[in-house]
């Protein structure tokens, strides 16, 4: 149960966003109504990240989601390039970092767990370092298997009251990603978890791909979980929850345009990322460069018949 002071806390940082009219990593604004594009790098693992932000510039992309889990180029806590340097970059060529990218499983044994914490606290760190006025949210999935979810869920919700008060201290929105093959797998899932924890620094990511996999409505799946969501992956999926295959965006059947007006009919105000699977660009011969233009073309012409502004 949260102290008389973690209540006090909690409860001003509330009331200032509230009447900031601005979500925990900045990620709804009132004095911004437009919907970035952007792309995570998680499609760039080959690519200098300073290199990956000019990449991303010159397509036209605003902003970027940069991976921060172990063995990456820009692994919080092994950083190939300096914070100083990235940081100057994305100034320099007015490139918003809007998320940060890691890998976690929440039900863990209590070793992994601590080591969980320290990676969450040196992404909230570097996050801050990185983009110390809008600092990024931390979105990662919870790993575990689609049928262990009502056997691990309430052990999901404890180790995520524990990830709460990390993300308090560096002042860092951790957002919750359903994931077809995890444990939470369905957009009912991480709203649930967040009402558990009840702190407004643990909040839901959304990708409707896991969910057309799984043969979830958009709409329904929209309604359940935007209201609650700050921060958004997009890509195309084919097959079902058995036979999973990623597609890059556009290259599916998600009607995007549709999607779009979903998503900003529900409120969302925060920046959209393209997704590139681990499926595609782990593949020999991947050419990022070339899949960050494919679904640039792909998805701006989706984003002027939704009617939506880009900034």
């Amino acid at each position: 149960m949260p102290t008389r002071r973690e209540f006090m806390v909690s409860g001003s940082v509330v009331s200032a966003l509230t009447a900031a009219r601005v979500l925990p990593g900045s990620q709804l604004v009132a004095k911004r109504p437009t919907i970035g594009l952007g792309f995570s790098l998680y499609g760039m693992k080959s690519l200098a990240v300073t290199k990956a932000i000019d990449i991303c510039a010159d397509i036209g992309y605003d902003c970027i989601e940069l991976p921060v889990q172990q063995g990456w180029p820009t692994d919080s806590l092994n950083l190939s390039e300096t914070p100083e340097k990235i940081r100057g970059k994305l100034a320099s060529r007015r490139v918003r970092l809007s998320a940060l990218m890691e890998n976690l499983h929440a039900a863990v044994d209590d070793q992994r767990h601590q080591s969980n914490l320290a990676r969450l606290e040196a992404a909230g760190k570097l996050g801050h370092q990185l983009s110390p006025d809008t600092p990024p949210v931390v979105e990662t999935i919870l790993g575990g298997q689609p049928a262990e979810w009502d056997k691990i869920k309430m052990r999901m919700a404890e180790r995520l009251q524990d990830w709460a008060e990390v993300a308090m201290a560096t002042r860092t929105v951790i957002a919750i990603k359903a994931h077809v093959g995890g444990a939470m797998h369905l957009p009912e899932h991480p709203v649930w978890l967040m009402n558990q924890v009840n702190s407004p620094w643990i909040k839901c990511a959304y990708d409707y791909s896991h969910f057309e996999l799984r043969e979830v409505d958009m709409a329904d799946s929209v309604k359940t979980l935007i209201p609650h969501s700050v921060f958004v992956h997009i890509k195309d999926s084919r097959g079902d929850a058995g036979h999973v295959q990623f597609l890059l965006p556009g290259d599916g059947d998600i009607d995007y345009v549709r999607l779009l007006n979903l998503i900003e009919g529900a409120g969302y105000r925060g920046d959209i990322f393209v997704e590139v699977s681990g499926q595609i660009h782990g593949q020999p011969g991947y050419d990022p460069v070339a899949a960050a233009k494919h679904c640039h073309t792909n998805l701006v012409p989706a984003f002027e018949k939704a009617g939506i502004l880009r900034g």
